[in-house]
């Protein structure tokens, strides 16, 4: 049996809904396999908070962009804004961060598939003349007519859950209350579970609703977004449920900070922290995955896809020659 191309195997969490953009679905391969997909960053930000990341000069930019096609990123995510709090950045300077170098990676690298992390229907509407193929809404729809520019042009769409939370503020004392804490077999800690998932199928219905192909909707719970760190560890040991909402699921999990909170490290040393996650995830379900470190994203993705039994070893030699 081709791997990937059959039912799961005993004890093997379901695979999450599959990811189609441009045509084409995204992690499938040739031969039938499926692999998790990686979304590399560049962040045309003087702020990121990791420095890396933080990418304003063209070449350097166009750069990492190569660079992360090379080691297996199928998109690109190019930000203008900083998520947390930070200078104020408006629409126009945001336009001239982003839009400009979305042309020139559709025009470099034309097999790439290229998103736009805003949460403003006008620099979503610029970017997607220049190529952008993604919209990846990390503010939950705070500007309504986001969706509806995605849906006019057909490209996909990331809906997220942020609790509510106005662009670039920082969570304090949220909390999610349990519809049902006391019922049988119910986990007190899933207000934060049972928030995102009406949120998200709430927000996934409107874009299909707007004219998104519901195989180029992404959901994504948004880890550290309007939550604490002990709402993001939740969210992801219950990724399962996030991925049966049907639609491709993304998870944002690159050296966050409920990361370097359960580890006690800061940025530049949670990258192992990030992988462990990333693991869980893949397992789970989760489809796309937000990173800052491309390969060894891919390298952890291809192995938990061949531990699932969707992809074959890259080679089988051992014992047999």
């Amino acid at each position: 049996m081709t791997p990937g191309a059959g039912p799961e195997a005993p004890g093997v969490p379901a695979a999450g809904a599959p990811l189609v953009l441009r045509g084409r679905e995204l992690g499938r391969g040739a031969d039938g396999s499926v692999r998790g997909v990686v979304m590399a960053i560049v962040n045309r930000t003087t702020d990121s908070f990791y420095a890396p990341a933080r990418l304003t000069d063209d070449a350097a930019a166009l750069e990492a962009a190569h660079r992360a096609w090379e080691e297996g990123a199928e998109i690109l995510d190019v930000g203008g804004v900083r998520a947390g709090v930070g200078p104020e950045v408006d629409e126009a300077e945001e336009v001239r961060r982003v839009v400009p170098f979305v042309a020139r990676v559709r025009s470099a690298l034309p097999d790439l598939v290229l998103s736009v992390d805003t949460w403003r229907s006008g620099v979503a509407r610029e970017a997607i003349a220049a190529g952008a193929d993604l919209v990846n809404d990390t503010w939950a729809g705070h500007d309504p007519e986001l969706v509806e520019v995605a849906g006019t042009a057909g490209v996909g769409v990331v809906c997220s859950h942020t609790g509510g939370a106005a662009p670039r503020t920082d969570p304090y004392r949220v909390e999610y209350p349990a519809a049902d804490a006391a019922g049988e077999g119910r986990d007190p800690r899933d207000g934060v579970l049972d928030d995102a998932v009406a949120t998200l199928r709430r927000a996934a219905q409107r874009a299909v609703a707007c004219g998104v192909p519901a195989a180029s909707v992404l959901v994504d719970p948004t880890h550290d977004f309007g939550k604490n760190t002990w709402h993001s560890l939740h969210l992801l040991r219950r990724t399962q449920a996030l991925a049966g909402l049907g639609h491709p699921l993304l998870v944002a999990l690159s050296r966050k900070d409920f990361v370097g909170e359960t580890l006690g490290l800061p940025p530049a040393e949670r990258l192992e922290g990030t992988l462990a996650a990333t693991a869980l995830a893949a397992w789970m379900g989760a489809r796309v995955f937000r990173a800052h470190d491309v390969r060894a994203t891919r390298r952890v993705l291809d192995m938990v896809a061949a531990v699932r039994d969707e992809a074959p070893p890259r080679a089988a030699l051992r014992g047999l020659a």
